[in-house]
């Protein structure tokens, strides 16, 4: 399965090709690697050279070199949120455009269950949350939001997104701890959650040292938040980045869901569409089972 990002209002990928992609975030486009374009660029070299910023993973000069006046930071509108844009020393902006799809799932399953069980709530454990963008989808379509990251920076920039997105007063508990710990915290305290999604990096750190390495603790994550599990659960998601995993790595580790609550399971690859030749760059993969519709 391939999820498509395709051209939005404040969003676009000119181009991409020979380790490199070319992207419009509002006003400002910005030049940075990308080892999955394996291709050549369609965009003459003058459209890439007009970037505003661009990044270098140069040893001695790396780093965003910035060509014109650009702002540290600026909001754009992306999903139905808007969301503050600011590259960062690691190449990231901010926003993770392939994930909207994922977006538009959980909001759908969200208000579908919500339309369907008149006035009770539910309750979403966003892992590895970042700076806010599945969480707040999931807040929007009326979820209550359980937003967990190791960053303070990271969690500070997910509730300024939640405050430019009108947000701030939503249901959203911000909770600055390792997701490992966490997890087994809430087990231990008999919390259920009606959906769960985690975005498992590579490689990280916890917010007092804690290692985390996917391929010695996603197993052991994965099947503590399935206890975390409420009796009635609407979906499941796991998005991965840079672990070099296949997506069916990640279905295998999900198909006892549909054993147990019946529902679909789907794998596959998360992609964003160029603007000007509608080729794709593969961004991610996820697996995600859900009961409903």
């Amino acid at each position: 399965m391939i999820e498509i990002t395709k051209k939005q209002k404040d969003y676009e990928l000119l181009d991409s090709g020979e380790g490199e992609k070319l992207e419009r975030f509002g006003a400002y486009v910005l030049r940075r690697p990308d080892p999955q374009a394996l291709w050549e660029k369609k965009l003459p070299k003058e459209k890439w050279d007009e970037a505003e910023a661009e990044f270098s993973r140069d040893s001695e000069k790396g780093g965003w070199k910035k060509k014109n006046k650009i702002p540290l930071s600026w909001n754009t509108e992306f999903g139905g949120l808007k969301l503050k844009i600011s590259p960062t020393p690691f190449k990231h902006t901010g926003l993770f455009p392939e994930q909207l799809p994922n977006w538009e799932f959980t909001e759908r399953l969200i208000k579908s269950y919500l339309s369907h069980v008149k006035g009770q709530e539910i309750n979403i454990l966003n892992l590895f949350g970042y700076t806010g963008g599945a969480t707040l989808a999931c807040a929007k379509a009326g979820a209550k939001v359980t937003h967990v990251d190791a960053s303070k920076a990271a969690i500070t920039w997910a509730r300024e997104n939640a405050k430019f997105s009108e947000l701030e007063d939503a249901p959203i508990r911000w909770i600055l701890d390792d997701a490992m710990d966490f997890v087994k915290k809430e087990i231990k305290r008999g919390k259920k959650y009606d959906g769960i999604i985690m975005d498992p990096p590579a490689f990280g750190r916890g917010p007092n040292g804690e290692l985390w390495k996917i391929e010695n603790n996603f197993l052991e994550l994965v099947n503590c938040s399935k206890k975390l599990l409420s009796d009635t659960p609407i979906f499941f998601l796991i998005n991965g980045y840079a672990s070099g995993y296949s997506p069916i790595a990640y279905l295998n580790n999900i198909k006892d869901l549909k054993e147990k609550y019946g529902g679909e399971i789907e794998a596959g690859e998360l992609t964003i569409e160029e603007s000007s030749s509608k080729r794709l760059l593969p961004a991610g993969i996820f697996a995600r089972w859900r009961f409903l519709a």
